[in-house]
Order: C-alpha cells, then structure tokens, then sequence
C-alpha cells in the first residue's frame, strides 16, 4: 500500500473526535446574556469541556454545577464539576443530581438556565423517583446494560424511574428561560432520547418502560414495577405547557463526525463511503455485514472502487454470556476478524469517541490482515475470545488496543474499514 494503514485509521478516528470537540463545536451557539442570573447545569461524558468553553466564552457572570464520569472533569473557575459514576449510576452522581435540581428551582423570568447536556447523562443525572432508590436504578441498569437493549430502550427505562429526566429539570426551572446545547451520541440524534432528555418532552410512556423490562426478562423489584404502572412515572410529554419556550440546539453530532473522518480518507486519496451513522444491533452481526461490504469492494469493486475506506457511526449492543473484558467496539472488531479471517488487504479500526470502550481503558482496537494468525501463533484463538466476549484480551495480546484516555465529548462508535487495492 502507498500509505501506512494504521496511521491513516488512527488519524480519520482523531478527526472524529476533534470535530465534536465542545471548544470547537460549542461556543458559535452560545446566547446572549440574560438580564438576570446565569445558571449553568449539565451532565454526560463531555460536560466538564462543555463547562470550560462555557466559561472561556462568556461575557458576564455566571454559575453553576455539572456532572460527568469519573477522570472526565476539566478545570473550571465558575462552574463546578462534579465527577461520578458511569454506566452504572452512584451516590455522587445522586447528589449531583439534587443539586442541580435545587439550583433551577425559584428562579424568575429575567434568569437563563443553561443546559449542557451529553451522551453518558443518563446515568449521570441519577435522581431516583419517588419511592425508587439508588440501588433499584443500578440493579436495573446493570441487568440492561448486559441484555443487549438499545440505547434507547435503556433510557426509555431511566426516564420513566427519574424525578429529573424526561423533561423534568426544565419543568423545574420555569418560569426562567431554558437552553438547551446538545452533542448527540444516539442513533438518529433524537434529543429526548441523549442522556433521557432532561430538558425534553418524552412521547414514549410508562407502559413502554414495562414493556422493554419484559421483553429483557429484567428481574426489576415488585415495588418498581408496581411505580411503573401508576400514573406518577409519567414524563412530561409533547405539548405540555411546562416547556413552552424550552430550546433544545444539538451542537454536534456523529454524522460531522463521520464526514470529518471522511476528509482526511480524501486527501490521502482514499475514497470514503460513508454507510450509515447510526447502525443498532448486536456488535456481532453487525460485523458480518461490514465484512460482506468490505469483500465486495475488494474483489468486485461495489459498492465503491478499492482503495477506500468503510465508514460507519452509530451504538450496537453486546448480549454477554462469557466472562471476558471486551466493550462493543473490541467486540465488533473480533467478530470482524473471525468473519475476514485474515483476508488480504483489509484493516480495520472500531472505538468508541468518548474514549472508553465499555468500562475499559482503551478506546477501541485495530485490525490487521494477520491478527488472527499472530495471535494464535501466541496461544490466543479468535473464536474462544469472541464467544466468552474477550475482545479486549485478544487485542491486548497483540499490542493492538487504541488508548486515548477520556476524550471529554460523545458522538457514539467509529468505525472505518480500509479496503486496498488487490496487487
């Protein structure tokens, strides 16, 4: 090949990232002061950047109080960041919560609530609903994380056990004026589906919510399903007088993502094929049709000419069954690996934006035409690791993890799939 597979990978991923950076993406959107105070509040894996550009940006006074996941924070002189934890929610999460609810109550019409709202939210912002506790939301959630919901399944859950998402913090903040800046990490960039919508009407109701624990088997305690079925699980819904005047503005999204990946594949004189940026489904299958694409383009030149690069965003899901360390990305990488099974002239490169893959400390992990054999060569099988859900060990061995540490934004999975030319 005339370029260096793993250089051009690693450089396409770093561009997604940086152009869902909140010091870039964030600041064009800012409103003009209010008249009276200035309240900022947020959570998700990018709101200690987002605070920090908030406050790089900002002519006047202001305040406030963010949460994101443990090691994301950022300094901040005005804006405290709180640091807790994810996926599963904790006490410092909690408490964050109840702060930032508190801090939107009793303002007036002359104030501004600024929401800085990103993927990760949602276990974030844990204020259980009445009746609920901190330990029936983690039980839950865990059981969902492990089931192979979608991300939005999960959070139609979460809503619907939250006294602050689905539209609840900004019902709490009236009759201040609430804005809303969002960097999605949802397929479809649905904004009351990123981070449960806490500044968002919610059209699904609690009836889903019971639904989605059903069709899971989730083992949820009798006094949360019977919360489930009364009527105060409900989130405020489209039309509710509460939100009148509510602005939700999505600031970044995984399609810019994509399209900045896309650029630098240009100028490197491969062609990009951007396939979708929001591809669900088991990380698994999900492989075995990026490997069927990516054999045609190499053999057959369709649905794009070799050399080019299989571009991908979006959130898939793992069922796990094995006792292996592997997130989503390792895992459709694995699965890629074992699908290709060491075809010629194919690379690979899957990670997550925010930096963890999964509750690990890589991001993602490449894939090389001769990773399979290398590995067994060392005693390490493909098909062993992908069935107890290894992706993470298997990639290890080789040295092939791709280690960022937290990012501080969200815009969901990357994936690019290099095709070279045959010969």
């Amino acid at each position: 090949m005339a370029f260096d597979a793993r250089k051009l990978l690693l450089d396409m991923f770093e561009a997604a990232v940086d152009a869902a950076s909140p010091g870039k993406c964030l600041p064009p959107h800012l409103p003009a002061a209010p008249a009276g105070r200035t309240i900022v509040v947020g959570a998700g894996k990018a709101a200690g950047a987002m605070a920090k550009a908030v406050e790089d940006h900002w002519t006047g006074p202001l305040e406030g109080l963010v949460v994101t996941r443990y090691g994301h924070g950022a300094p901040c002189r005005h804006i405290e960041v709180i640091e807790a934890g994810h996926p599963v929610p904790d006490a410092a999460g909690r408490e964050a919560a109840e702060r930032i609810f508190a801090s939107v109550e009793g303002l007036t019409a002359d104030d501004l609530v600024l929401c800085l709202i990103s993927g990760g939210g949602s276990a974030l912002l844990a204020l259980p609903a009445p009746g609920v506790t901190l330990a029936d939301k983690q039980g839950v959630n865990k059981a969902l994380l492990k089931s192979g919901a979608t991300i939005s399944e999960m959070n139609c859950v979460r809503k619907h056990l939250s006294a602050i998402k689905g539209g609840k913090l900004a019902a709490a903040a009236a009759p201040a004026r609430v804005i809303a800046l969002l960097i999605s990490d949802v397929p479809g960039d649905d904004p009351s589906v990123i981070a449960s919508g806490p500044t968002v009407a919610d059209p699904t109701t609690s009836a889903d919510a019971l639904a989605i624990i059903d069709k899971y088997q989730i083992a949820a305690p009798a006094h949360v399903r019977a919360y489930l079925e009364s009527t105060q699980s409900e989130t405020l819904k489209p039309g509710d007088p509460r939100l009148d005047g509510v602005v939700n503005k999505i600031i970044a999204t995984p399609q810019m993502s994509l399209e900045a990946a896309a650029a630098v594949a240009r100028s490197a004189g491969v062609a990009p094929l951007i396939l979708a940026n929001d591809i669900e489904g088991e990380a698994r299958d999900v492989a075995l049709v990026h490997a069927a694409i990516a054999r045609q383009v190499y053999h057959f030149d369709q649905p794009a000419a070799a050399p080019c690069v299989l571009i991908s965003g979006g959130e898939t899901t793992v069922t796990v069954r094995g006792a292996g360390r592997g997130g989503r990305n390792a895992e459709f990488l694995l699965a890629l690996g074992v699908a290709l099974d060491g075809h010629a002239g194919i690379y690979s490169l899957a990670a997550d934006t925010d930096g963890i893959d999964g509750t690990e400390d890589n991001a993602g992990a490449l894939l090389f035409p001769d990773s399979l054999a290398k590995a067994a060569a060392a005693g390490v099988f493909a098909k062993d690791r992908l069935a107890s859900n290894d992706g993470y060990g298997f990639f290890a061995s080789l040295n092939n993890l791709v280690v960022t540490g937290p990012t501080r934004t969200n815009v969901n999975d990357f994936r690019a799939i290099l095709v070279a030319r045959q010969g």
